[in-house]
């Protein structure tokens, strides 16, 4: 009895199913190309190996080993002979276009100074131990001797003085070899003063780009103020003036330098223009009032020192 009873159950549940299937679509899926089922081998056959499975990846074993960890190292900051240029290069990028120019004018100013002490330290600037010493050996007598020491020394003022002393030895007039010894001493004053018209313009134009950049800058900060309007953060503002500063800074460091280097280079060549005068003097006058005895008291002076003192 209770066999039958299962079996009429178990009949009923199977009509249940089929009556749903039937009742349902069936949704057939297409399977692409490359889905397709491989054939099946034959028995005995041994399997494609590009059916067959390449092997295990292992994900953590590839050359750039886990994700994880993998760090990311930072940039390291520029550096030159040891010295740390990142700060330099941060100015740079703040200060804009006006940082660059000043800066290539101080790379243009600090090289036109190194030429120059070379061309000072080369022909001697200053020295006068061999225009004195030529100067002694001419008035004693000894023209050739003095000409030989003038003509080895490479000082503006020796250079000088030999061509004096050639002109006289040649025996052109005296006048004429004056005049000749200054047009050569306005080319040696004229080649100490080359390139020295960089220094001075870069004294005088530094701090007015320097100004310059500044003004932009403040410009540009109250503008950014007044976009933001209500909301303005002041320290927005306080940054944006400090950087527009920056190029006054910059222009005042360039300027203060080069004004030492340009005054000190004026100077070294003004005394040497004093050298040339005084040794071209001393060549045609021979130091006619050097050697003579000091007039004494009872001495009476002379008809014309009387006649301009009256």
């Amino acid at each position: 009895m209770a066999e039958s009873n299962s079996s009429a159950v178990a009949q009923a549940a199977e009509q249940q199913i089929t009556s749903q299937a039937l009742a349902e679509p069936t949704a057939v899926v297409e399977q692409p190309a490359e889905m397709a089922e491989p054939a099946v081998a034959a028995p005995g056959s041994e399997t494609s190996s590009a059916a067959e499975p390449a092997g295990d990846v292992d994900v953590g074993a590839t050359d750039l080993g886990p994700l994880d960890s993998i760090s990311i190292e930072a940039p390291l900051p520029f550096e030159f002979l040891g010295f740390n240029l990142q700060p330099g290069i941060d100015m740079v990028e703040k200060g804009g276009p006006v940082v660059m120019i000043l800066l290539a004018m101080s790379v243009i100013a600090v090289t036109v100074t190194l030429v120059k002490l070379i061309q000072f330290t080369w022909f001697r600037v200053g020295s006068t131990a061999g225009s004195e010493r030529a100067l002694d050996y001419w008035i004693s007598g000894r023209h050739q001797d003095a000409y030989a020491i003038a003509s080895k020394s490479s000082s503006p003022s020796a250079t000088i003085l030999a061509h004096g002393m050639r002109g006289l030895l040649k025996g052109v007039e005296e006048r004429t070899v004056r005049e000749d010894a200054e047009r050569v001493a306005l080319e040696q004053l004229s080649g100490l003063r080359s390139y020295m018209r960089v220094l001075d313009a870069t004294v005088q134009i530094a701090p007015l780009l320097g100004l310059f950049g500044t003004v932009l800058g403040m410009i540009s900060a109250f503008q950014a103020l007044q976009n933001a309007g209500a909301e303005a953060d002041p320290t927005v503002l306080a940054g944006g003036i400090w950087v527009a500063l920056l190029t006054t800074a910059v222009g005042l460091a360039v300027a203060i330098p080069m004004a030492f280097v340009n005054s000190w280079f004026e100077g070294r060549i003004e005394r040497e223009k004093e050298n040339i005068e005084g040794t071209l003097t001393s060549l045609f006058t021979r130091r006619a009032t050097e050697g003579l005895r000091p007039m004494a008291a009872n001495d009476e002076p002379g008809p014309r020192i009387a006649d301009a003192a009256e």
